[in-house]
């Protein structure tokens, strides 16, 4: 069992402490050859609860299970709460990640929770941390998993998506940690989302916007959605590198790279009509087992993530790529074979939780600063299924999904005096 922490009696030097031993502790049970990795529905991910768990019981919270196997916390007399604020984040990162994406907004939860509990003081209305599985796209291609199966929208061919490493199901690896996969693959959702009132997450900024304007944490807007493709293939005819001249040649690398180019003066038109997008492909490669410097290659794979906070965008996006990928095809002599699309629809924020976050930043003694979101986000799910969401970005140096993500402590806590004083308001 975890030993409570001593009580200094000063609360920003005790939520400091708690915080401190949290990440680090965390950190120390996730390490890998460079950051640390928690994979998703993985043996880490499912230690890093129990450890939260152990924190949390020590804290004097209580603790329970969901049937998607996140951890929930809450104070003991509001346990059984027929409706409740919920607070939370993911628990897993990306392979050789930083250690505050994602643990950062459930270690402010419980900050939330413990304080309370110290100071003998009461929220406006029962609050709920909630301790997610399963967010990061990295481990099986799909995205905010847990929060998809917990609200029953998980789909079938998110389900078969297959693991980066074992090449095993993701529907496998949640049925050997033991959700109910029946009720999962028909849709029904694991919790009772009108018991809801809203869902707060707290989460560190992925670029460098806060760093930029020296401001320690703001509320957010709207959280970009997303149209990705784990793998796409162009195929075209494999040819000695000498001796082939260009009119013959059927090159995939070229046509990718031609597809790239047309791709990216579109992002630039859109951005300069004002509309917002990012284009990205993270991975990109021939097979090096059959493919030779002195080798046209035959076939080459790359991802694709397009981000949009417009859903207009998205699909314009989606049948230009079609429409691109046509014309290289014929200008190239190759042919693109698309996997299943994965989409997550944009999410604005609700205003009143906005406005609300801004008094709360008022009251913390703080500017009120309002952003968007760039990177996607379990409250992008909850907003999507109906329930009233928000976030507060907390500023991060060295950007993140990279073991070098760096959050001054400081910076932290001042986030969660945002977050204590919207819940007590």
């Amino acid at each position: 069992m975890t030993a409570p922490l001593p009580v200094s009696g000063d609360d920003r030097d005790d939520d400091l402490a708690f915080a401190d031993r949290i990440f680090t502790e965390v950190a120390a049970l996730s390490p890998d050859k460079q950051g640390v990795s928690r994979p998703a529905f993985s043996k880490v991910e499912t230690n890093t609860l129990r450890y939260l768990e152990d924190v949390a019981r020590a804290a004097g919270l209580d603790v329970w299970y969901d049937a998607g196997c996140n951890a929930n916390f809450a104070l003991p007399e509001h346990r059984n709460a027929e409706e409740y604020r919920l607070v939370g984040s993911h628990v897993d990162s990306v392979p050789f990640g930083g250690n505050y994406d994602g643990l950062a907004g459930v270690v402010a939860g419980l900050i939330a929770l413990v304080r309370a509990r110290r100071r003998g003081e009461a929220f406006s209305r029962p609050v709920h941390v909630l301790a997610l599985r399963g967010e990061e796209s990295a481990w099986f291609g799909p995205c905010y998993i847990g929060s998809k199966a917990l609200l029953g929208v998980l789909g079938a061919a998110e389900l078969g998506a297959r693991h980066k490493g074992d090449g095993r199901t993701l529907a496998e690896h949640m049925a050997d940690i033991g959700l109910p996969m029946d009720k999962v693959k028909a849709g029904s959702p694991l919790a009772d989302a009108s018991a809801i009132i809203e869902y707060l997450e707290l989460h560190i900024e992925q670029g460098p916007l806060l760093i930029g304007k020296n401001i320690p944490a703001a509320a957010v807007s709207g959280i970009r959605g997303n149209i990705r493709h784990r793998q796409v293939r162009c195929i075209g005819e494999a040819g000695h590198s000498g001796a082939v001249p260009r009119a013959f040649r059927r090159d995939p690398v070229l046509a990718m790279a031609d597809l790239f180019v047309r791709l990216d003066e579109s992002w630039q038109t859109i951005l300069n009509k004002g509309d917002d997008l990012v284009l990205t492909s993270g991975v990109v490669g021939t097979d090096p087992a059959k493919h030779a410097m002195t080798r046209i290659p035959d076939e080459i794979g790359f991802s694709l993530d397009i981000r949009s906070q417009g859903a207009e965008t998205l699909d314009h996006m989606r049948a230009l790529l079609r429409e691109e990928m046509r014309q290289v095809e014929r200008d190239r002599g190759v042919r693109f074979v698309l996997d299943d699309e994965l989409r997550v629809e944009p999410a604005v924020c609700d205003a009143g939780m906005v406005a609300g976050l801004e008094a709360a930043m008022a009251r913390a003694g703080q500017e009120p600063f309002v952003m968007a979101s760039g990177g996607g986000h379990d409250a992008a799910v909850f907003a999507g299924a109906g329930v009233p969401s928000a976030m507060v970005f907390v500023r991060n140096h060295n950007g993140s999904h990279n073991p070098d993500e760096t959050m001054d402590l400081e910076d932290f806590i001042s986030a969660c005096d945002i977050v204590y004083e919207y819940l007590m308001g």
